[in-house]
C-alpha cells in the first residue's frame, strides 16, 4: 500500500520540524511538502496533489481559515485544522469543519497524543472517517 501523502502547514519552524519528525518514523506517511504560509501552501498543493493537508489555523497573513476556503474553493483535498485552540464545542472548531475541515486536531497535544495524530492522518488521508474521538479532537461526522 503506498504511503500517505501530506503537506504540513504552519508558520512556526518548531512546530513543522517537530510534525515532520514525527511522521517520518511512520512508513506509511510521506510529507511531500512543508509551507510556512498560505501562498507556498496553496502552491505545493497544486504541484503535489496531496491526500492530506494539515494546517496550522492562526498564521500571520492569510489565517488558516482562508487558506481553507481558497484550498476548498481552488483544489479540494482533506485539511485537518491545528490549533490549540481546538476543543470539542468550540466555536473555531465548529467553523472549521462547518468551512470543509476533514478534522480538527489540538496542537498542543501532537506530542502526547503522538499515535492518535498519526492515526488521524493516516485515516483521512485514506478518505476514513477517523476512529479517534477525544475532548482535543474534533472528527467530521
Amino acid at each position: 500500500m503506498k504511503p500517505v501523502r501530506i503537506v504540513v502547514v504552519d508558520d512556526s519552524l518548531t512546530i513543522r520540524a517537530m510534525i515532520e519528525t514525527l511522521l517520518e518514523r511512520d512508513c506509511r506517511v510521506e510529507v511531500v511538502g512543508i509551507a510556512s504560509n498560505g501562498e507556498e501552501a496553496l502552491d505545493m498543493i497544486r504541484l503535489e496533489k496531496p491526500d492530506v493537508v494539515t494546517l496550522d489555523i492562526a498564521m500571520p497573513g492569510k489565517d488558516g481559515m482562508t487558506i481553507l476556503d481558497e484550498i476548498m474553493a481552488i483544489d479540494p483535498c482533506p485539511v485537518i485544522m491545528l490549533s490549540s485552540l481546538v476543543r470539542d464545542g468550540a466555536p473555531i472548531t465548529a467553523e472549521a469543519m462547518d468551512r470543509g475541515a476533514a478534522a480538527c486536531f489540538n496542537k498542543a497535544m501532537i506530542v502526547r497524543e503522538a499515535r492518535r495524530f498519526v492515526t488521524l492522518i493516516r485515516e483521512v488521508g485514506r478518505g476514513l472517517m477517523p476512529a479517534v474521538e477525544q475532548a482535543d479532537t474534533a472528527i467530521a461526522a
